[in-house]
């Protein structure tokens, strides 16, 4: 009787490791190299006028992001296929809490393009200052709202590094370091939310889901070939 191969094809593996490449490469230089040269945190005529001098760059980044949250997408459809046959329910879950996560991080850089739009409007429309303070008060939203759409991306994590650890095809520490990941997303967001005081203190946390998304990623693009068909 033959066996039945519940691993996902090695192409299908490839395409989601591309697609998690350019959200890792998009995500990284929009938000922390791009945005983080432009934006002073706390100094919003320094932010005006870097963003003022450096308009390109602010939209590259914007464009970026849109880039990232397209591939996100994609590769939230992928992955539910790519285990959907170790556990049906927990890839639709994954995907599900994905979804969301891309759905906020979409609709949040609306207010990185409103900070644009209210620093090209007419100064004669503001008060003094008022105009660089409420850029800077968008940008500050923006940020906030990516750390909403971690919440739900950390839940993702946990539920990925189970499916991961239970696949067979995937090596079982990425599963624990995806799984470890989610707390960190979790309890960043929950910082930002309730205790922004402590959250610069636990940035250096986040290169655990680099580092973790970073081989799920380059698993799948250089290991897929493995995934090849079993014998009957």
């Amino acid at each position: 009787m033959a066996m039945t191969d519940t691993r996902p094809t090695p192409n299908l593996a490839r395409v989601a490791g591309a697609l998690y490449l350019v959200i890792i490469v998009a995500g990284v230089w929009s938000e922390g190299f791009a945005r983080a040269s432009l934006v002073v945190p706390g100094d919003a005529s320094a932010t005006a006028a870097n963003i003022r001098a450096a308009t390109g760059l602010f939209q590259a980044s914007f464009a970026a992001d849109i880039l990232m949250t397209v591939s996100d997408a994609a590769l939230a459809i992928l992955l539910f296929l790519v285990f959907r046959p170790v556990s049906e329910t927990l890839a639709f879950l994954a995907a599900a809490f994905r979804l969301i996560q891309t759905a906020i991080l979409g609709a949040n850089l609306m207010n990185q393009h409103e900070a644009l739009l209210i620093l090209d409007a007419p100064t004669s429309a503001f008060a003094p200052g008022q105009q660089d303070a409420l850029a800077l008060l968008s940008l500050q939203a923006q940020s906030h709202g990516y750390d909403l759409g971690l919440v739900f991306f950390g839940i993702n994590c946990l539920v990925t590094g189970v499916l991961i650890y239970r696949s067979g095809f995937l090596p079982r520490a990425i599963g624990l370091a995806i799984a470890a990941s989610g707390p960190v997303y979790l309890t960043g967001s929950v910082l930002t939310f309730l205790a922004p005081a402590a959250s610069g203190a636990f940035a250096p946390a986040y290169a655990l889901p680099l580092l973790a998304e970073s081989a799920f990623c380059l698993w799948l693009l250089l290991r897929a070939r493995n995934l090849g068909p079993r014998a009957a």
